[in-house]
């Protein structure tokens, strides 16, 4: 058996989420029926992503692994399995690694960018693919906000009914606020992220940016620890999964993708 990871970015507007469901409309069913169909099984190939997305969220770049006897160059996975994928799904490399790699377990931090249009009519050439507000907003109150959850926190207060995660506490190490024209660009590093965790964090900054919170109710909120005080959540479609980072004894830092499509947005802070 080899183990294969693979990089691979998706437009998530049309799919209901990452992880595999009955209906079969999500990103991880069409990726396995592809290679399943690549491998000449007739049988999807199992996956494991580092981060699940939500219905409507985007990947820059996702990493999955799989363990498989097809023995085939890296170029001809990618080339291979984009020729069964639709549109929206693209593999951007592939690496075999060594079998201690795990694409969720070995991974040392996520980063998520939110796009953010700010303008009186919402971007019909954004749509699904960036988050709208029309009001005015404060953007150096909702900086300073900002910093109160850099660290480790419990982050229950911005946690999904839903989420399945054993415990809330998380630590972030990253949450900028940039202004590229008519964007606000929102860049987040957490070792780990919970459900809604980044959505929930943009209802918050906004409710402050609006006037409608001072900048002190982010650190209140935090400390609360209740999800039904918090603001509500906020829209997937300007969402994007923009980066793993895995150690470097696994050589996929240098590895290209679909993050170059976030560069015009990102190469700022990122120099």
């Amino acid at each position: 058996m080899t183990r294969i990871a693979l990089g691979l970015s998706y437009d998530g507007s049309s799919w209901q989420g990452w992880q595999t469901q009955p209906h079969g409309q999500t990103v991880q069913d069409t990726l396995e029926t592809a290679l399943g169909q690549f491998a000449g099984t007739g049988l999807g190939l199992p996956t494991i992503c580092a981060g699940r997305t939500d219905t409507g969220v985007h990947a820059a770049m996702q990493v999955v692994h799989l363990d498989t006897e097809l023995a085939r160059r890296p170029e001809s996975w990618v080339r291979g399995v984009n020729a069964f994928l639709p549109p929206s799904i693209s593999v951007h490399w592939a690496r075999e690694v060594p079998d201690d790699f795990h694409a969720r377990f070995s991974a040392r931090s996520r980063s998520y960018v939110y796009l953010l249009w700010r303008g009186r009519v919402r971007p019909a050439l954004w749509a699904g693919r960036a988050g709208w507000c029309f009001q005015p907003l404060d953007v150096a109150a909702m900086r300073q906000a900002a910093r109160a959850l850099l660290g480790e926190h419990d982050y229950s207060s911005f946690r999904s009914s839903q989420c399945q995660a054993r415990h809330p506490v998380r630590t972030m190490t990253r949450l900028d606020i940039a202004e590229r024209g008519d964007f606000l660009v929102f860049s987040l590093q957490a070792n780990a992220f919970l459900h809604h965790m980044v959505r929930n964090i943009m209802g918050a900054l906004l409710q402050i940016g609006q006037g409608r919170q001072p900048v002190a109710w982010m650190a209140e909120l935090l400390a609360a620890r209740d999800r039904r005080q918090g603001a509500p959540t906020f829209a997937p479609d300007g969402l994007y999964l923009s980066a793993i980072e895995y150690p470097r004894t696994f050589a996929l830092a240098e590895l290209d993708g679909g993050a170059a499509f976030l560069a015009p947005f990102t190469s700022a802070f990122d120099s």
